[in-house]
């Protein structure tokens, strides 16, 4: 059953602008997200006790003087070998990828880890460099989680390209890519969708997209989806984005979409 979604009064209009909405560390570390303190976590929900979430905030601040080892390639998990690492995208404005990963990632940490489920990122901060994409995924199946969600904004420049999308691992490689992975980019798309967030208009159908060129994805042992939130490029889409109601929104559905699937 998903869970109710309680929107504070600040993020009314935000709601209403999604309706009308129509892509190494040199010391990589595994670090776990900090728990909130005791005042403010609630008791663990009976679907959230002993459960262990993976985010994944796509790029990194650092990655743009690094090239070179962002550059690197590593394995993509279907025989071939892709960059480590881009520097994603960006706003016309400015506003990065990056930043707005890193944002949305620490509140959807925050609101899982108040359900007593334990978050790990897969990087520490917005000013290293990486970790690789399958550094990122390696983090992901050596947790044993129960669910791995990568957080992204696009930047494609088609005239009118907007809207939200969720990738998964397609032709799957392995039976949880199949099943569970496949359950958890439909419990995220079901979430941004009754959230009131339009699906893309320029790739994949319906808010899902099948992708056979993410390395995280398809190395993935653990069930993996990666969020596309919006296109950056969109005016509208950036309106939401480059705001903290906006952002806030996006953390919401997307708690909302793992919670539903651990449930």
């Amino acid at each position: 059953m998903r869970p109710r979604l309680f929107l504070p009064a600040c993020l009314l209009a935000t709601t209403a602008l999604f309706a009308g909405c129509a892509s190494t560390d040199a010391n990589p570390t595994t670090p776990t997200a900090t728990a909130v303190s005791s005042e403010s976590v609630v008791p663990p929900t009976s679907t959230a006790a002993n459960r262990t979430v993976v985010l994944d905030p796509g790029h990194n601040g650092g990655n743009a003087t690094h090239l070179a080892q962002i550059n690197a390639p590593v394995p993509d998990g279907r025989g071939g070998t892709k960059a480590c690492n881009t520097t994603g995208t960006s706003a016309d404005s400015g506003y990065t990828e990056h930043e707005f990963t890193w944002d949305v990632t620490l509140r959807v940490r925050d609101a899982l880890a108040a359900q007593g489920i334990r978050v790990i990122l897969t990087r520490s901060d917005d000013t290293g460099v990486g970790p690789c994409v399958d550094q990122r995924a390696a983090i992901a199946n050596q947790s044993g989680a129960d669910a791995v969600v990568s957080i992204h904004a696009d930047g494609n420049t088609g005239a009118g390209a907007h809207g939200f999308h969720i990738a998964y691992a397609e032709p799957a490689l392995n039976p949880v890519q199949a099943e569970a992975g496949t359950r958890l980019a439909t419990a995220l798309r079901d979430a941004m969708v009754s959230g009131g967030v339009v699906p893309s208009t320029y790739v994949g159908s319906a808010g899902l997209d099948p992708r056979a060129d993410l390395a995280g994805l398809n190395l993935a042992e653990r069930p993996s989806a990666l969020v596309e939130c919006g296109n950056m490029r969109s005016a509208t889409d950036a309106a939401l984005i480059e705001t903290p109601a906006g952002r806030a929104r996006y953390a919401e559905l997307i708690t909302a979409g793992i919670l539903a699937f651990l449930g």
